[in-house]
């Protein structure tokens, strides 16, 4: 470096110190300003992000106007000056917080849409889980009761086959009972699969309810007059709703031969539909002597019999029909619910009829 070289930079040097320490200066207040505005910000972070998001603009704002102000005052800048440099940074201010509203706003718009997405992953998980737990169950209770009449069936055709079978014996007639018996189970087995998956669709049309109430009375009747149970029906007029027929034909079936089949000998089951302006009403009461508490809480749990007993007794189907009721019913937009009735009990069903 030449000799001039040197000169020069020794005589530029004292007059860049003033400056150079005016700069650190103002850098340093416009740090401890900020730093402070930081800190702040964090602890209303600690409340509200919203409100933090908001006041961090201003914070940077501040912190320059602190800067400013310092380099103003070192270096002897006028009054009117500096204010009308603060006047500058004041009008930045509206600027950063609307910019910090904006952003506070965006912020809180994605932090829902994280929160809903995080709530529906989870809520579909647990829906899986569910449907995958009551799978196993079906599965589970529907290898056992349906191991049983399958054993029967074959016991009573090995008796045939081998020539062993007791003289006049009614095997044919008990062969097909057991088989009915089995049908009606994956029936109802297809239908509760169809409702936990969520695969229950129904055909809406307008339909007369009070038409397929005595459809299943008509159907019912060989099996009261078998059981001893006197069985009528009762429909304050027509009952028009849009429902589907065939599942709620279902439903009037499945409640009816559930009722005659807790109904001991002697005993009357009664079908009632009552049409409201908004609701069909759907009640089957019988004489059954009643039910407790604890049993009408689980009354529609798939399996439940009344019991924990997992072979059902004679004459008991496999636990699925009342469950099958509940979630066809639920899918109609409808409640169904057990109450008590003149020596016995009543399952009621409402339905819109919209």
């Amino acid at each position: 470096m030449s000799l001039a070289h040197l000169a020069t930079l020794a005589y530029l040097a004292p007059a860049m110190a003033p400056e150079t320490e005016t700069v650190l200066i103002a850098a340093g207040t416009a740090a401890a300003v900020g730093a402070a505005g930081a800190l702040g910000v964090w602890a209303l972070a600690r409340r509200s992000i919203r409100s933090a998001l908001v006041a961090a603009p201003l914070v940077v704002v501040g912190s320059v106007a602190a800067g400013v102000v310092t380099a103003s005052r070192a270096m002897f800048i006028s009054d009117h000056d500096t204010s009308l440099v603060l006047l500058v940074v004041a009008a930045v201010a509206p600027v950063a917080l609307l910019y910090g509203l904006v952003l506070a706003n965006r912020v809180h718009r994605l932090d829902r849409r994280t929160a809903e997405q995080v709530a529906a992953a989870t809520a579909a998980r647990e829906r899986d889980a569910q449907v995958e737990a009551q799978r196993r169950e079906l599965v589970a209770w529907a290898s056992h009761d349906l191991r049983t009449p399958l054993a029967g069936i074959r016991a009573m055709a090995e008796a045939i086959e081998d020539g062993v079978a007791p003289a006049g014996n009614d095997y044919p007639a008990r062969i097909r009972a057991q088989a009915d018996r089995i049908g009606e189970m994956v029936e109802d087995l297809l239908a509760l699969s169809r409702i936990h998956s969520g695969a229950l669709t129904l055909s809406r049309e307008p339909v007369d309810v009070a038409d397929l109430a005595s459809d299943a009375l008509a159907a019912a009747r060989p099996l009261a007059e078998r059981a001893g149970v006197s069985l009528d029906g009762r429909a304050d007029g027509p009952a028009a709703a849009r429902v589907d027929a065939r599942e709620l034909s279902r439903v009037l079936d499945n409640l009816v031969a559930n009722a005659i089949q807790a109904t001991p000998a002697g005993g009357a089951v009664r079908l009632a539909v009552h049409a409201a302006p908004d609701t069909v009403t759907l009640r089957v009461s019988d004489t059954c002597g009643g039910i407790p508490a604890e049993v009408r809480a689980r009354m529609f749990e798939p399996w439940w019999r009344g019991d924990d007993a997992r072979t059902p007794r004679a004459g008991e189907g496999a636990g699925l029909g009342l469950a099958v009721v509940a979630g066809i019913v639920a899918a109609h937009g409808g409640t169904v619910s057990v109450d008590d009735a003149p020596g016995g009990c009543a399952v009621e069903v409402l339905i819109p009829r919209e």
